[in-house]
Protein backbone atom coordinates (compact mmCIF):
# COMPACT_ATOMS: atom_id res chain seq x y z
CA UNK A 1 0.00 0.00 0.00
CA UNK A 2 1.61 3.68 -0.93
CA UNK A 3 2.12 6.00 1.91
CA UNK A 4 0.82 9.18 1.41
CA UNK A 5 1.10 12.62 3.63
CA UNK A 6 -0.98 15.69 3.15
CA UNK A 7 -0.24 19.06 3.76
CA UNK A 8 -3.93 20.69 3.65
CA UNK A 9 -3.58 24.42 3.65
CA UNK A 10 -6.01 26.02 6.44
CA UNK A 11 -7.38 28.35 4.08
CA UNK A 12 -8.43 25.36 1.39
CA UNK A 13 -10.41 24.00 3.95
CA UNK A 14 -11.84 26.49 6.34
CA UNK A 15 -11.69 29.56 3.24
CA UNK A 16 -14.01 30.81 6.80
CA UNK A 17 -15.50 28.56 9.54
CA UNK A 18 -19.00 28.62 8.13
CA UNK A 19 -17.87 27.97 4.45
CA UNK A 20 -15.24 24.97 5.35
CA UNK A 21 -14.48 21.91 3.04
CA UNK A 22 -14.70 19.43 6.30
CA UNK A 23 -17.13 16.76 4.57
CA UNK A 24 -15.94 17.27 1.33
CA UNK A 25 -12.69 16.43 2.05
CA UNK A 26 -13.80 14.14 5.04
CA UNK A 27 -15.73 12.13 1.64
CA UNK A 28 -12.82 11.60 -0.71
CA UNK A 29 -10.27 10.85 2.19
CA UNK A 30 -12.26 8.31 3.58
CA UNK A 31 -12.40 6.76 0.12
CA UNK A 32 -8.58 6.93 -0.19
CA UNK A 33 -7.68 5.54 3.06
CA UNK A 34 -9.01 1.70 1.30
CA UNK A 35 -5.92 1.87 -0.63
CA UNK A 36 -3.84 4.52 0.57
CA UNK A 37 -1.38 4.75 4.29
CA UNK A 38 -2.77 8.26 4.42
CA UNK A 39 -1.62 11.11 6.90
CA UNK A 40 -2.82 14.66 6.98
CA UNK A 41 -1.26 18.05 8.01
CA UNK A 42 -3.57 20.65 8.54
CA UNK A 43 -2.76 24.40 8.07
CA UNK A 44 -4.43 26.98 10.45
CA UNK A 45 -5.61 29.51 7.33
CA UNK A 46 -7.66 32.66 8.26
CA UNK A 47 -8.72 32.04 11.71
CA UNK A 48 -4.82 30.81 12.81
CA UNK A 49 -4.08 34.65 11.21
CA UNK A 50 -7.32 36.47 12.91
CA UNK A 51 -5.92 34.83 16.18
CA UNK A 52 -2.74 36.35 15.68
CA UNK A 53 -3.42 39.55 14.58
CA UNK A 54 -5.87 39.86 17.95
CA UNK A 55 -2.75 38.88 20.15
CA UNK A 56 -0.21 41.22 18.59
CA UNK A 57 -3.09 43.69 19.41
CA UNK A 58 -2.35 42.70 23.11
CA UNK A 59 0.87 42.97 22.80
CA UNK A 60 1.79 39.21 22.46
CA UNK A 61 5.45 38.23 21.46
CA UNK A 62 5.89 36.83 18.30
CA UNK A 63 6.34 32.82 20.38
CA UNK A 64 3.52 33.45 21.97
CA UNK A 65 1.41 34.04 18.81
CA UNK A 66 2.94 31.01 17.35
CA UNK A 67 2.18 29.09 20.21
CA UNK A 68 -1.67 30.28 19.58
CA UNK A 69 -1.48 29.38 15.88
CA UNK A 70 -0.68 26.18 16.62
CA UNK A 71 -3.52 25.33 18.50
CA UNK A 72 -5.66 26.77 16.11
CA UNK A 73 -4.04 24.45 13.43
CA UNK A 74 -4.61 21.29 16.00
CA UNK A 75 -8.27 22.26 16.53
CA UNK A 76 -8.83 22.72 12.74
CA UNK A 77 -7.53 19.23 12.62
CA UNK A 78 -9.72 17.90 15.38
CA UNK A 79 -12.53 19.11 13.17
CA UNK A 80 -11.15 16.89 10.49
CA UNK A 81 -10.97 14.31 12.29
CA UNK A 82 -14.67 14.40 13.94
CA UNK A 83 -16.17 14.94 10.04
CA UNK A 84 -13.96 11.87 8.75
CA UNK A 85 -15.37 9.39 11.79
CA UNK A 86 -14.72 6.08 12.16
CA UNK A 87 -11.80 6.48 9.12
CA UNK A 88 -9.84 8.26 11.32
CA UNK A 89 -7.01 7.48 14.18
CA UNK A 90 -8.79 9.02 17.06
CA UNK A 91 -7.38 11.90 18.13
CA UNK A 92 -4.58 14.65 16.84
CA UNK A 93 -0.73 13.45 16.93
CA UNK A 94 1.42 15.97 18.30
CA UNK A 95 4.83 14.93 16.95
CA UNK A 96 5.69 13.44 13.84
CA UNK A 97 6.99 10.28 15.75
CA UNK A 98 3.88 9.81 16.93
CA UNK A 99 2.06 10.34 14.19
CA UNK A 100 4.72 8.01 12.04
CA UNK A 101 3.58 5.23 14.87
CA UNK A 102 -0.39 5.61 14.13
CA UNK A 103 0.25 4.69 10.54
CA UNK A 104 -0.13 1.66 8.79
CA UNK A 105 -3.07 0.90 10.89
CA UNK A 106 -5.81 1.41 8.47
CA UNK A 107 -6.86 4.79 9.68
CA UNK A 108 -6.33 8.21 8.59
CA UNK A 109 -3.53 9.94 10.51
CA UNK A 110 -4.33 13.74 11.79
CA UNK A 111 -1.45 15.95 12.79
CA UNK A 112 -1.05 20.01 13.14
CA UNK A 113 1.40 22.18 13.88
CA UNK A 114 4.39 21.25 15.92
CA UNK A 115 6.59 24.28 16.37
CA UNK A 116 7.22 27.54 16.97
CA UNK A 117 8.35 29.31 13.44
CA UNK A 118 7.95 25.96 11.57
CA UNK A 119 5.41 26.07 9.06
CA UNK A 120 2.82 23.62 8.72
CA UNK A 121 4.19 22.42 5.39
CA UNK A 122 7.55 22.00 7.04
CA UNK A 123 5.69 19.64 9.51
CA UNK A 124 4.44 17.51 7.05
CA UNK A 125 7.97 16.97 5.22
CA UNK A 126 9.11 15.67 8.01
CA UNK A 127 6.54 13.66 8.83
CA UNK A 128 6.88 12.49 5.05
CA UNK A 129 10.46 11.93 5.94
CA UNK A 130 9.85 10.19 9.81
CA UNK A 131 7.47 8.09 7.81
CA UNK A 132 9.13 6.98 4.78
CA UNK A 133 6.26 8.44 2.44
CA UNK A 134 6.09 7.61 -1.17
CA UNK A 135 4.58 11.04 -1.61
CA UNK A 136 4.02 14.70 -0.38
CA UNK A 137 0.98 16.29 -1.43
CA UNK A 138 0.52 20.39 -0.97
CA UNK A 139 -2.98 20.71 -1.28
CA UNK A 140 -2.54 25.07 -1.30
CA UNK A 141 -5.02 27.52 -2.58
CA UNK A 142 -2.90 28.05 -6.05
CA UNK A 143 -2.65 25.53 -8.73
CA UNK A 144 1.04 25.26 -9.36
CA UNK A 145 3.94 26.48 -8.65
CA UNK A 146 5.29 29.57 -10.19
CA UNK A 147 8.39 31.39 -10.85
CA UNK A 148 7.01 34.52 -9.90
CA UNK A 149 3.59 35.49 -8.59
CA UNK A 150 1.31 35.29 -11.61
CA UNK A 151 -0.97 38.30 -9.58
CA UNK A 152 2.09 40.85 -10.01
CA UNK A 153 3.49 39.63 -13.25
CA UNK A 154 1.36 37.83 -15.69
CA UNK A 155 4.67 36.02 -17.73
CA UNK A 156 5.79 34.16 -14.27
CA UNK A 157 6.70 30.53 -15.86
CA UNK A 158 4.05 28.04 -14.46
CA UNK A 159 5.49 24.40 -13.49
CA UNK A 160 3.60 21.38 -14.58
CA UNK A 161 7.48 19.37 -13.91
CA UNK A 162 10.56 20.48 -11.75
CA UNK A 163 13.68 19.24 -9.61
CA UNK A 164 14.83 19.54 -6.24
CA UNK A 165 17.37 21.32 -7.27
CA UNK A 166 14.65 23.44 -9.02
CA UNK A 167 12.31 23.74 -6.46
CA UNK A 168 15.25 24.85 -3.50
CA UNK A 169 16.36 27.77 -6.09
CA UNK A 170 12.54 28.93 -6.70
CA UNK A 171 12.02 28.89 -3.10
CA UNK A 172 15.03 30.79 -1.94
CA UNK A 173 15.48 33.17 -4.25
CA UNK A 174 13.04 36.01 -2.78
CA UNK A 175 11.44 35.75 -6.00
CA UNK A 176 7.51 35.29 -4.40
CA UNK A 177 6.38 36.83 -1.66
CA UNK A 178 5.50 35.19 1.74
CA UNK A 179 1.37 34.37 1.69
CA UNK A 180 1.06 34.75 -2.38
CA UNK A 181 2.34 31.90 -4.33
CA UNK A 182 4.96 30.72 -2.71
CA UNK A 183 3.51 27.29 -1.86
CA UNK A 184 6.50 25.51 0.09
CA UNK A 185 8.66 27.28 2.65
CA UNK A 186 12.86 26.58 2.32
CA UNK A 187 12.53 24.40 5.61
CA UNK A 188 9.87 21.98 3.85
CA UNK A 189 11.77 22.46 0.51
CA UNK A 190 15.43 21.32 2.25
CA UNK A 191 13.65 18.51 3.77
CA UNK A 192 11.91 17.11 1.27
CA UNK A 193 14.95 18.01 -1.74
CA UNK A 194 17.28 15.59 1.45
CA UNK A 195 15.09 12.50 1.76
CA UNK A 196 14.36 12.54 -2.59
CA UNK A 197 10.55 12.49 -1.16
CA UNK A 198 8.35 13.38 -4.62
CA UNK A 199 6.26 16.14 -3.93
CA UNK A 200 3.14 17.00 -5.62
CA UNK A 201 1.45 20.67 -5.68
CA UNK A 202 -2.54 20.77 -6.73
CA UNK A 203 -5.33 23.47 -6.10
CA UNK A 204 -6.61 22.20 -2.78
CA UNK A 205 -9.60 24.23 -3.29
CA UNK A 206 -11.27 21.03 -5.40
CA UNK A 207 -11.12 18.28 -3.29
CA UNK A 208 -11.93 15.42 -6.15
CA UNK A 209 -8.31 16.98 -7.82
CA UNK A 210 -6.70 14.53 -4.87
CA UNK A 211 -8.62 11.67 -5.90
CA UNK A 212 -8.51 12.04 -9.38
CA UNK A 213 -4.52 12.16 -9.11
CA UNK A 214 -3.93 9.35 -7.21
CA UNK A 215 -6.23 7.29 -9.27
CA UNK A 216 -4.20 7.85 -12.09
CA UNK A 217 -5.98 10.89 -13.70
CA UNK A 218 -3.77 13.20 -14.96
CA UNK A 219 -4.98 17.19 -13.33
CA UNK A 220 -2.95 20.54 -13.50
CA UNK A 221 -0.37 21.10 -10.68
CA UNK A 222 3.13 21.03 -9.99
CA UNK A 223 5.23 17.51 -9.65
CA UNK A 224 9.13 17.55 -8.14
CA UNK A 225 10.92 14.48 -8.17
CA UNK A 226 14.20 13.32 -9.68
CA UNK A 227 14.85 13.42 -13.19
CA UNK A 228 12.98 10.48 -15.48
CA UNK A 229 10.74 9.26 -12.14
CA UNK A 230 7.74 9.54 -11.28
CA UNK A 231 5.64 8.43 -8.33
CA UNK A 232 2.25 8.46 -9.34
CA UNK A 233 1.89 5.21 -11.35
CA UNK A 234 1.75 3.69 -7.86
CA UNK A 235 -1.59 4.55 -7.44
CA UNK A 236 -3.02 3.94 -10.99
CA UNK A 237 -5.51 1.24 -11.13
CA UNK A 238 -4.53 0.57 -14.55
CA UNK A 239 -1.03 1.23 -15.89
CA UNK A 240 -0.45 4.94 -17.23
Amino acid sequence: MARVVLSLGGSVLFPSLETNRLLAYASVLSKLSWETDLAVVVGGGGEARRYIRVARECGADEATCDEIGILVTRLNATLLCAALGDSAYPGVAETPAEAAARMGGGKIVLMGGVTPAQTTDAVAAVLAEFSRADLLVNLTSVDAIYSHDPKIDPSAQRFDRMTFDDLLRIVGSGTLEAGSNTVLDIVAAKVISRSRIPLLVLDGRTPGLLEDVLSGIKVAGTLVCDPGKSPLPLFCKEPP
